[in-house]
């Protein structure tokens, strides 16, 4: 099995958790090494994406998401032990549900936006 980065592997314990602040600092620390990894990138946007719209972001959270489905392209169907074609269709379905009508709810309102699908990300064996 390929050796990635600490940060890495500390990503899908926080992303997992939904501790997506944290994810977006964890992929950050790597990608700034690794400007050309937009994988990286696409990750850290989907995750800045979830965060936004956790938040009442909603316009945020579509121009993330969108930036992220853009950037994992090249890299489907898996990379760095991720299979992208699941997390494809996890942005995919993210940018059915965020509300084209709306750009921003309050916090105390956040939960009257539709809930997102759930994804559990992990390491597979290339």
């Amino acid at each position: 099995m390929e050796i990635y980065p600490e940060e890495y592997y500390e990503f899908f314990i926080s992303f997992n958790e939904g501790d997506y602040y944290t994810c977006h600092d964890l992929l950050e620390e790597i990608w700034m090494t690794d400007k050309d990894n937009y994988f990286l990138k696409g990750l850290l946007q989907m995750t800045v994406a979830i965060y936004h719209y956790e938040y009442g972001n909603v316009k945020g959270a579509r121009l993330m998401m969108h930036a992220g489905h853009v950037y994992i392209q090249k890299y489907r169907p898996k990379f760095w032990g991720v299979d992208l074609e699941k997390v494809n269709t996890f942005i995919l379905e993210c940018l059915s549900i965020f509300p084209e009508d709306i750009d921003r709810v309050p916090f105390e309102e956040v939960s009257s936006l539709p809930p997102l699908p759930s994804l559990v990300l992990y390491l597979e064996d290339d």
